[in-house]
């Protein structure tokens, strides 16, 4: 690490989140052709299939993102970067001639080298940076992540283009080749313009630069990382299926949204780093968790709609039934009126409402001509609970969740540099492992769930369960410590 940052180290902070703006845009390809290829029917992909290919590109960008902040560690950020992005350009271009589900994935395997430019950046950032300025620096990197809405933005609307809106559907296999394209260009720029540089750390055996990793703090660091990016990975891709499956939106329209829950978790994170090196990492973490507990639950309630028996109507006297309509029921000469539906309560789908909705009414369930006792049923009450789960209410609630998780997921890597100085790119890449991992889990995760449950909000159920797990660990270490250091007193963060 730098003393002073100085021109330079803004230089090679620029060029190293432009490549990974772009490495995190093409990462996320698939949410958006996968979605468009099983929707016009190009291939008959379920939602199993649909959540393997989401997740392969994020299984090969988490399994080698160790090996490659190793491999910073010992030779720099620029060969390494700038190797990847050639070698990147291959299978992206090899994509456009997919014709099955395995040459599918063994291509999205193949660009799936882009997800490790993260740990090759944290650890290329973080030796041109002051340790003071880590977390701001590190958070400005990581916005980077912003890619993501960029794919989600414009493929859609390019997909149209390329297809003629559907009609020439064949076209699809030119959008691969123009990211291909991008990966070149950006290599030959990072390779002509960017410096060499290495954190200050003494020649170390593998081993010794693994050694690390035995500590269960970089694992629980890794869960963090697990919730905040590979869950954000996994619904940056995810949101645009669960757009146009749950509200029946165009691809276009659920490209918007799922940029509108990318975009701000990936520019917010240079402030959550500005936070974390203000007020500690901890302090945003426990907001972070904490949040993520609460928003999960509420996105939990579907669009859906209950129907519970209600007030019914009984005969006050025997008789004989002389008229059973929707509105009345005449015994003898007694009229009993009935409660008609509200016909609005149909119309609610074009409204927003914000809290579940009822409607109630009764339904006769004898015939003219009838005998009746005393007491007898003449008409059932029905009771219907509308929980509308609002398109605009939906989106203003993930897009919130996004921001959350932006900002921690600079707070979790404001620690590596912290505890581990000399060792940014081995701790670094194994958090972003498992980070990736969820990423590569969670959409195959919620493919199982959608197909076993019949329910899309299941994803948000799962997401509550970690988001819970991981606030209840980080509760309880930090009671250990403070137990420790000082019996008898907790420290308020």
């Amino acid at each position: 690490m730098q003393k002073e940052a100085t021109v330079k180290s803004h230089k090679a902070l620029f060029l190293n989140t432009a490549a990974f703006t772009l490495c995190f845009a093409a990462w996320m390809i698939n949410g958006v052709l996968v979605t468009f290829l099983t929707a016009y029917q190009v291939f008959d992909w379920g939602p199993v299939e649909i959540g393997w290919l989401m997740g392969i590109p994020i299984l090969t960008g988490a399994l080698f993102r160790l090996p490659a902040g190793i491999l910073t560690d010992m030779y720099g950020g620029k060969p390494i970067y700038t190797g990847l992005l050639f070698v990147c350009a291959v299978p992206m271009y090899l994509l456009s001639h997919a014709d099955s589900f395995w040459t599918f994935a063994l291509c999205s395997a193949g660009f799936g080298l882009a997800g490790v430019s993260f740990s090759i950046g944290i650890a290329y950032s973080s030796a041109w940076y002051p340790r003071h300025q880590q977390g701001t620096v590190l958070g400005i990197f990581g916005a980077g992540n912003a890619g993501a809405a960029l794919t989600t933005f414009f493929a859609p609307t390019l997909l149209n283009s390329l297809t003629d809106n559907g009609s020439n559907l064949e076209g699809w296999r030119q959008l691969p080749i123009y990211y291909a394209i991008m990966f070149v260009l950006l290599g030959i720029i990072f390779a002509a313009f960017s410096e060499n540089k290495k954190n200050n750390s003494k020649a170390k055996a593998i081993g010794q630069m693994l050694r690390p990793l035995k500590d269960l703090r970089v694992w629980r660091f890794g869960l963090y990382y697990f919730l905040v990016f590979g869950c954000f990975v996994a619904f940056s891709q995810w949101l645009v299926p669960y757009f146009v499956n749950v509200y029946y939106l165009p691809l276009v329209t659920a490209g918007l949204l799922a940029s509108a829950f990318s975009l701000p978790s990936g520019l917010i994170r240079a402030l959550g780093g500005w936070m974390s090196d203000a007020i500690g990492a901890r302090a945003v973490m426990y907001w972070v968790l904490g949040l993520s507990v609460a928003i999960s639950f509420m996105l939990v309630i579907p669009k859906m709609e209950v129907y519970s028996p209600g007030k019914g109507i009984m005969a006050s006297r025997a008789g004989t039934v002389v008229l059973a309509t929707s509105s009345k029921i005449v015994v003898d000469d007694r009229t009993y009126q009935l409660e008609i539906a509200d016909k609005s309560f149909e119309e609610l789908d074009d409204k927003v409402v914000v809290f579940p909705t009822k409607a109630t009414w009764q339904e006769p369930v004898v015939q003219a001509g009838q005998k009746v006792k005393r007491r007898d049923l003449l008409a059932k009450g029905v009771t219907k609970i509308y929980f509308q789960a609002n398109v605009w209410i939906f989106a203003a609630l993930v897009i919130l969740l996004g921001t959350v998780w932006g900002i921690g997921k600079a707070a979790v890597y404001k620690h590596i540099p912290d505890y581990y100085p000399d060792e940014v790119g081995v701790v670094g890449g194994m958090v972003g492992v498992i980070g990736g991992l969820g990423g590569f889990f969670c959409p195959i995760i919620f493919g199982y769930l959608l197909a076993g449950t019949g329910l899309w909000t299941s994803c948000w159920m799962f997401m509550w369960v970690i988001s819970c797990i991981c606030l209840f660990w980080m509760h309880n270490v930090i009671q250990l410590a403070e137990r420790r250091e000082r019996p008898g007193y907790m420290k308020h963060f």
